[in-house]
């Protein structure tokens, strides 16, 4: 029969490497064979006057070894006296065991007369040896201490220089400190992430694969004369996927990728930083063609110069100093292609960011619809999910969410449809997911009195009032008073995804937000504390449109945002005349929406009754409940469509039972923020 084929992923076994352990084998086989030997014999040592007393009375010694050069003298008893002397021991209970004793001598010399005297006396008739003792077992047990300790420190220090950490230059410790930590992929890494796993970034993947290709067929460019960019930089908010588009870049091109963080350039001690970019920059060059990713490059591309005087690390700039010598120096870098990561590109040095450097700045921005859509594609492959769930829905129901916020939805819905046995994962579990990572958990437990449960609904009800007869308000989700994370209620919407937003969209936001004070002061006669958020994005949305957007009729197009954020944080660019203005309008917008609110709410002051008591009595209700009181809206939108009430004579289906109103539960409160672009 054929032997079987060997297979390739089996490691092969490396040449003998000696370790610490075969000295401690080779040290207890050495003092087991010591044992061994010296447990064939038994030995006492006596006083000189014994030993004389042994031989000339007892006639007990039968052979004498003398050490001429310590003094000493053994002397082998015979069975009689060495049943006597060790009565008890070894040599009572096992035979072939030998029995002596050792004494001083005054000397050897004199030690032979002696001899010579027993042997007239009859008294002693055994052979005399004399022999040299041995110094070799001496020294062993007096300097075997000190061999272990030099032989643990040897080990020690080769773990320390990364001797026997399996190479890869920067796995060691004192004396590989200078040596870069960048991890290396090949072809032949398992668990590739490719481009099929990067959903949405379509102009993102359209530069980065640009990179993969000039490296697979540079002929294609270089024919023409053309030159690939020496550095791509991602720019993004946190979670859009810049590190995966660089985990597909490892796993497309067929060329070795290192990867290693900015934070591993950073150490306490003076120039290893430099060193470890010099040592990144060797292995890349020797290697070349490759890929070097450094991820949150700004731990190390900070903008040097600023805050000189107050603690300024000398050691960072000196790493930076190193860094763009490499990228683009006196010498070549021909075939090493630069790819880095960061959230904060504002803060980067100009010299980092230059052309024949980071010459592609590539923003990865947070997906909208279709590329959420293809998120949630992706990250449901490997969930069993219901037949009837729309992955549309779950896109419009998730604006702002970044990629990782969508992959934790998928898994949170997972788990939730796992604590309740379900076979598939169905939409209430996606919505139930939307709910606990945004709000947080249900706080079923928390004890609210009556007074506080009706101000609540009153509050809740106000919001969804007046957001149900704006223009541009969002449309309505979901309400609820059950308390959620730090929240006792909320308002859940799906808001209109816009790229430029007009005035009177932000004026009907405020309104909306407005309706739950407005509602308190209306129906209970009192205003509590329960619209602080509800007033802070007030203030902040009415501030921005007075000083960034110039929204104000009274300082018409004039906008104070600083982009570069170089102005002080301590200084206005306007007078304190201007600041007036400024808090006059602001006050102004607010105020002419409070009332604006107040009169919505008095019209429509039934159904707000009707709404805030079904929310007492059942804790939480959806559009549908909403329609049923007010009936169909009377502005359209697309949201409007997605849920079937476009045509005004929607047939009011009955709203869920009580008993399925937890499951039911979805999408977007009222108090997160909106994802507006300042334009």
């Amino acid at each position: 029969m054929a032997n079987p084929p060997s297979n390739p992923n089996t490691p092969k076994k490396g040449p003998f490497n000696f370790s610490l352990w075969w000295m401690y084998a080779i040290v207890l086989l050495f003092l087991a064979g010591i044992f061994i030997l010296d447990n064939n014999t038994v030995s006492k040592s006596v006083s000189y006057t014994d030993f004389e007393k042994y031989i000339e009375n007892d006639h007990g010694i039968t052979k004498i070894i003398v050490y001429t050069d310590k003094r000493e003298a053994k002397g082998f008893l015979s069975d009689s006296l060495a049943t006597v002397l060790f009565k008890g021991s070894n040599y009572a209970s096992n035979e072939g065991i030998k029995a002596m004793v050792e004494t001083t001598i005054p000397s050897a010399d004199k030690f032979s007369e002696k001899i010579d005297q027993w042997r007239a006396m009859g008294a002693f008739n055994g052979d005399v040896e004399y022999e040299q003792s041995s110094q070799f077992g001496n020294m062993l047990w007096s300097f075997l201490p000190f061999i272990l300790l030099i032989g643990v420190w040897i080990y020690i220090m080769r773990k320390m220089s990364g001797g026997g950490a399996g190479g890869g230059g920067g796995n060691g410790g004192i004396f590989s400190v200078g040596k870069s930590k960048a991890m290396l992929f090949d072809k032949n890494n398992a668990n590739k992430v490719t481009f099929r796993d990067v959903a949405g970034l379509s102009e993102a993947k359209t530069e980065i694969e640009e990179i993969v290709e000039f490296l697979k067929n540079p002929s294609r460019y270089t024919d023409l004369g053309g030159k690939i960019p020496k550095g791509a930089l991602l720019v993004g908010p946190p979670g859009t996927g810049k590190t995966l588009l660089a985990k597909a870049v490892a796993g497309e091109a067929d060329v070795p990728f290192f990867s290693m963080s900015g934070s591993d350039f950073v150490e306490m001690f003076v120039g290893v930083g430099a060193s470890r970019v010099r040592d990144l920059f060797r292995q890349a060059k020797e290697k070349a063609p490759c890929i070097v990713f450094i991820d949150e490059i700004d731990a190390v591309g900070r903008a040097r110069g600023r805050n000189a005087g107050m603690g300024t690390n000398d050691e960072r700039e000196n790493t930076l100093n190193q860094l763009l010598t490499e990228m683009d120096g006196f010498g070549t870098n021909s075939g090493v292609i630069i790819l880095a990561a960061t959230n904060r590109a504002d803060i980067l040095d100009k010299a980092l960011m230059r052309a024949g450097r980071f010459d592609r700045q590539i923003y990865v921005d947070l997906p909208d619809l279709p590329d959420r859509k293809d998120i949630f594609n992706v990250h449901l492959r490997k969930i069993k999910t219901a037949e009837d769930l729309d992955v549309e829905m779950l896109a419009r129901q998730t604006p702002g969410f970044s990629g990782a916020d969508i992959a934790n939805v998928c898994n949170e819905a997972a788990l939730i449809a796992a604590r309740h046995n379900k076979a598939s994962v169905s939409k209430e579990d996606f919505n139930a997911a939307v709910d606990r990572i945004i709000g947080g958990l249900e706080k079923r437990n928390k004890i609210l009195t009556d007074e506080e449960k009706r101000s609540i609904a009153v509050h809740e009800a106000g919001h969804a009032t007046v957001s149900w007869h704006l223009q541009y308000g969002n449309p309505l989700v979901k309400v609820t008073i059950v308390p959620r994370g730090k929240a006792l209620g909320a308002a859940w919407y799906m808001p209109e995804e816009r790229q430029i937003v007009p005035a009177q969209v932000l004026l009907d936001d405020i309104c909306s937000l407005l309706g739950g004070r407005a509602a308190e002061e209306l129906f209970l006669g009192h205003v509590s504390t329960g619209a602080a958020n509800d007033l802070e994005r007030v203030t902040k949305q009415a501030y921005a449109m007075v000083v960034y957007y110039g929204m104000s009729d009274r300082m018409p197009n004039l906008s104070y945002y600083d982009s570069t954020g170089q102005n002080s944080m301590f200084t206005n660019p306007y007078s304190n005349e201007r600041a007036k203005i400024i808090d006059e309008e602001v006050s102004r917008i607010i105020a002419e929406q409070y009332q604006r609110a107040k009169d919505i709410l008095t019209e429509y002051a039934k159904g707000h009754h009707e709404l805030a008591d079904t929310l007492i009595t059942r804790e939480v209700i959806f559009t549908e409940d909403v329609e049923h009181i007010f009936g169909p809206r009377k502005w359209t939108s697309r949201t409007d469509e997605l849920f079937g009430h476009h045509d005004g004579n929607s047939s009011n289906p009955t709203p869920p039972p009580i008993d399925d109103v937890e499951a039911t539960e979805v999408d977007k409160p009222a108090d997160k923020p909106e994802n507006e672009k300042d334009k």
